[in-house]
């Protein structure tokens, strides 16, 4: 049984720090290879016309040009990789736009490397469907891997935006946070921050655990629950 290939990346980020950080998380996730990294509009060209990538995870503001204009004279020049849109950008006109040019995805920043790994697993379950579809079901599910799912609704009076900061804020603090801690991390009062971190203890991405100081009631420490360990324990 032959190997897959892995699937090529070009990063192409003006910004150095981010884009070391984007080739970072491409080489993270399984399947995936970073062959290089650009940050402008030229160079990536430059790049393109001498390396086989097959996926571009291209940042919208060159200081050379906008990234769907480059994608535009890609697709003229006969190349055919696809690309993950980035970009700070919420104007669906744009959105539209980027479809008719291979635009498969978009990555709306800032954005964390669950998000990234995410939008490259559904790509790779995209890209691995070759060959002559049975029907018409088929080119749904084809189509269907490259959309994430719903979120599901949060409690009223939470949001996405701030559920995702507090999330990144206790995942990235290994041996866990009070609520106090993760309101100075975010920047949110402490009773807000406890909202959150009890929704994720109901939804099983968090625990909880008093934290016994030397003086006074114990404080509660909350700490991210993985994947596989939540998983461990509904098997017990």
């Amino acid at each position: 049984m032959t190997t897959p290939q892995p699937i090529r990346v070009l990063v192409v980020e003006d910004d150095p720090v981010a884009a070391d950080a984007h080739v970072m998380y491409v080489g993270r996730v399984p399947g995936f290879v970073a062959v290089g990294k650009a940050h402008t509009g030229a160079e990536a060209r430059r790049l393109l016309d001498r390396t086989a990538v097959d996926l571009l995870l291209l940042d919208l503001h060159l200081p050379d040009v906008h990234g769907l204009q480059f994608a535009r004279s890609l697709r003229a020049a006969g190349h055919h990789a696809d690309v993950i849109a980035v970009t700070s950008a919420r104007d669906l006109t744009v959105v539209r736009e980027g479809v008719s040019l291979g635009v498969v995805q978009y990555v709306l920043k800032p954005f964390t490397f669950a998000t990234l790994r995410d939008r490259l697993v559904r790509y790779a379950e995209f890209h691995a469907a070759v060959g002559e579809a049975s029907g018409q079901d088929e080119v749904d599910r084809a189509l269907a891997s490259l959309r994430a799912p719903s979120p599901a609704a949060l409690p009223k009076g939470l949001s996405a935006p701030t559920l995702e900061r507090v999330t990144v804020a206790l995942r990235d603090c290994g041996e866990g946070l009070t609520a106090a801690g993760v309101a100075e991390a975010v920047g949110i009062s402490r009773i807000t921050a406890r909202r959150y971190l009890e929704h994720l203890v109901d939804a099983g991405r968090a625990a909880r655990a008093p934290q016994y100081g030397a003086v006074g009631r114990p404080e509660l420490q909350y700490r991210w629950v993985r994947k596989e360990e939540g998983e461990g324990d509904r098997r017990r």
